[in-house]
């Protein structure tokens, strides 16, 4: 990645799914990424997930985006590990919800299906917590220095892109999490004035959160894991400061609001 330090400390939230243990497998093949902490509520779902290939000095920590105080513990331990050798340049919230069976929670295709127990759940995994997370790290990002802190958003959370209407809940709290961004962003370059502040649309990609949603997906548009952590490591490689605060797909183009 030509635009961090040689040495470089990258931190991903949710390295147990699909694309953040991809994200995370990518990073140790990087000679530059010396130091890599994956943080997930289950440690064996990291370590069986993550390839790690090169000679990155990698933390695991246990963590739940829907419990401040585990956050903050994280953060504090994080905190215990950092130095000016290798900074934390980068920063990736790779969580996220759109369905969850075991508690018959689903996208709403209509408003007859709305509920409060469903709005709670999405906006805690897909808004409050990555707000939280930026509360909690941005402060471990130099401040001298080119950084990213990226979180994962979607396509549908554009209010000018709705087309078609449906899913209530994750069009929403992918809304609010695009403008949590945006607001953090604008205080954070007071303080942080080269730091990039982004949400970052993966495109399709064969995970469990899109796997009863994609059979009408054609094959070119369906990434694996791998394939969109390439892409998304390469849009974040190009970003610019000026770019802070935006929502970016997978092919580096601007996602409108």
């Amino acid at each position: 990645m030509k635009s961090f330090l040689p040495n470089f400390h990258a931190v991903i939230f949710g390295s147990g799914g699909g694309i953040g243990a991809a994200m995370a497998s990518r990073l140790t093949e990087l000679p530059s990424c010396t130091r890599l902490t994956l943080m997930g509520r289950n440690i064996s779902k990291i370590e069986e997930n993550v390839n790690a290939i090169g000679d990155t000095d990698i933390q695991m920590l246990q963590a739940d985006i829907c419990d401040e105080d585990s956050i903050a513990s994280v953060a504090a331990q994080l905190g215990e590990h950092i130095n000016d050798d290798a900074p934390v340049q980068l920063f990736v919230n790779a969580s996220g919800i759109l369905h969850d069976e075991e508690n018959d929670l689903q996208p709403e295709r209509s408003i007859r299906h709305l509920s409060n127990e469903a709005f709670q759940k999405v906006f805690a995994i897909n808004s409050f917590g990555p707000a939280l997370l930026i509360k909690h790290f941005l402060p471990f990002m130099p401040r001298d220095q080119r950084s990213v802190f990226a979180s994962l958003s979607a396509r549908v959370g554009s209010i000018s892109d709705n087309k078609i209407g449906g899913w209530y809940a994750y069009r929403a709290s992918k809304a609010a999490h695009n403008m949590l961004i945006k607001t953090a962003s604008l205080e954070a370059r007071m303080k942080y004035k080269q730091a990039v502040i982004v949400g970052l649309h993966p495109g399709t990609v064969a995970t469990n959160l899109s796997a009863p949603f994609r059979g009408n997906v054609s094959p070119e548009k369906l990434f694996s894991p791998s394939q969109s952590a390439d892409y998304l490591l390469d849009v974040m490689d190009n970003l610019t400061p000026a770019q802070s605060g935006a929502v970016f797909a997978w092919d580096g183009q601007e996602i409108p609001a």
